[in-house]
């Protein structure tokens, strides 16, 4: 070529195709992995996109019933690949790096290895194998896709999130699956129904510990001991709302709720909410308690996606204190938990069931607005009649002798359902320490009862007692002004 021919236009072609030479000479030699997706796929798997969505951790078990479901379809049926170990990086930055071979200038390509899996521990101690990284190439009758699913992990930032990741020649059939996919997450969903707590972990100790499941003991109506207008009350704010959610909501009424138990410690607070979770069988319990109670924001968005739901946030207080209080604690948490309570739908079947044994410093905004706390009720110390049922309530199983039921009444003047099945319970273990068997006397009693009375204010503050004649305790001041529509009066 002249010096006349050699025209820019020309120069740049030539150096284009030199440098495009020069590249395929140095690419890296193309892995087995790389070759397996291009096959399945049938299509230059550089060229055509990588559709993902991202899950919380919690929602891990989830997307595996949801995949297992999905491939377990008529028509439909996938192998399962791994990346092997040195290799594991390519996972973390995605299905488009496996895929992507030249990508990583100087990195080896993709070896195929061992599928892995973590452990998530659902009711009933069932035990669901959850793939942590892995490549599925599922075959849907003719349509040919490559599905990853890389789990939580520390290389992908400080936010732990599980990621689906989709590659089809025909990108629309790649958000079908995914769409496909969060119907079938939400239909099959792990949680629904059970009782649950969520808990802040680390990835250090595994993503699955952030849902926890418990088993509830039965409790019956005959075992919570109140005051019959009182129980009705919250049965009337719970189960039986729910029971006519239908009809409420045809008539435009708002099906979200919430309802506030307070008084002394050991008045049967908690009891009450597990008589009231076995009445609505079906329903999501999320408990928010401790470390849990910062969490509330992923335990509103369970709820709501779980619906008809409750959430019981034991000793508010903690979270809740009036704002402009001295050494308040109504902080960031307070203003979660009233946004929340706010965000929620009217059509949402959701229950907040809150305690405290403190109602006095609680943030008069939680009752602000319907929907927020819409009844509060007192529980208090039971009276002689109550006394006398708990009495026989917690003696069952044991056999009395030589007491007397009225002195035993009269002596726990003061005391709290807690106090009194304390009391039960010290005097069979001294019977039963004594080589007495089940059988449990006036005498054993007294002992029990001047036991647990020298615990003095201890006594009083953790289980609810103080004696006839000693200073008692201040009186339970009111939880919310005269005039709030739910306070009990």
């Amino acid at each position: 070529m002249t010096d006349d021919q050699l025209t820019p236009a020309r120069f740049g072609a030539a150096y284009k195709a030199f440098m495009e030479a020069v590249t395929r000479a140095a690419a890296p030699p193309e892995g087995a992995l790389f070759q397996r997706i291009r096959a399945h796929l049938g299509v230059d798997v550089t060229q055509i996109p990588v559709i993902a969505e991202e899950f919380d951790p919690y929602e891990h078990p989830n997307v595996q019933v949801a995949l297992d479901d999905y491939l377990a379809m008529d028509g439909r049926n996938a192998e399962l690949a791994g990346v092997a170990g040195q290799q594991r990086h390519y996972m973390d930055l995605g299905l488009s790096a496996v895929a992507g071979q030249g990508a990583i200038p100087g990195w080896a390509p993709a070896v195929e290895g061992p599928v892995d899996y973590v452990n998530f521990h659902l009711a009933g101690d069932q035990v669901l194998p959850c793939i942590q990284a892995g490549i599925y190439f599922v075959r849907d009758g003719d349509a040919r896709l490559v599905v990853a699913v890389v789990g939580p992990s520390e290389q992908r930032g400080p936010r732990p999130v599980l990621k689906v990741e989709v590659m089809a020649a025909e990108p629309e059939k790649a958000r079908a699956l995914l769409a496909d996919l969060r119907e079938r997450i939400m239909r099959l969903n792990v949680y629904r129904g059970h009782v649950i707590s969520l808990s802040p972990g680390s990835l250090g100790m595994g993503p699955q510990t952030l849902v926890a499941f418990h088993a509830l003991p039965a409790v019956t109506r005959d075992d919570v001991i109140l005051p019959e207008p009182l129980l009705e009350r919250v049965e009337r704010q719970t189960f039986r709302f729910a029971e006519h959610a239908a009809a409420l909501l045809a008539s435009g009424q708002s099906l979200k709720r919430g309802m506030l138990l307070y008084g002394p410690p050991g008045t049967g607070k908690t009891l009450t909410l597990m008589y009231l979770v076995g009445r609505m069988p079906g329903r999501t319990v999320l408990l928010a308690a401790g470390l849990g109670v910062g969490l509330l924001q992923a335990v509103v968005q369970m709820a709501r996606t779980l619906a008809p739901a409750m959430v019981v946030i034991e000793d508010v207080d903690l979270i809740a204190e009036e704002r402009g209080m001295p050494f308040g604690r109504g902080g960031p948490l307070l203003f979660e938990l009233l946004n929340e309570l706010d965000g929620l739908r009217d059509d949402a079947d959701v229950i907040f069931a809150l305690t405290t044994n403190r109602p006095e410093v609680l943030e008069p905004a939680l009752a602000a607005r319907p929907g927020r706390v819409d009844l509060a009720v007192e529980l208090p110390l039971p009276d002689a009649p109550h006394r006398r049922r708990l009495l026989d309530l917690y003696a069952r199983g044991l056999e009395g002798r030589n007491v007397d039921l009225d002195l035993v009444v009269a002596r726990t003047e003061g005391a709290s359902p807690a106090f009194i099945k304390e009391l039960l319970r010290r005097a069979a273990l001294l019977a039963a320490t004594a080589g007495e068997g089940n059988v449990v006397t006036g005498t054993r009693l007294d002992a029990a009862l001047e036991e647990l009375a020298e615990g003095g204010r201890l006594a009083q503050r953790l289980l609810g007692f103080h004696r006839p004649g000693d200073e008692p305790p201040p009186p339970m001041p009111p939880a919310f002004p005269p005039g709030f529509p739910g306070r009990e009066i």
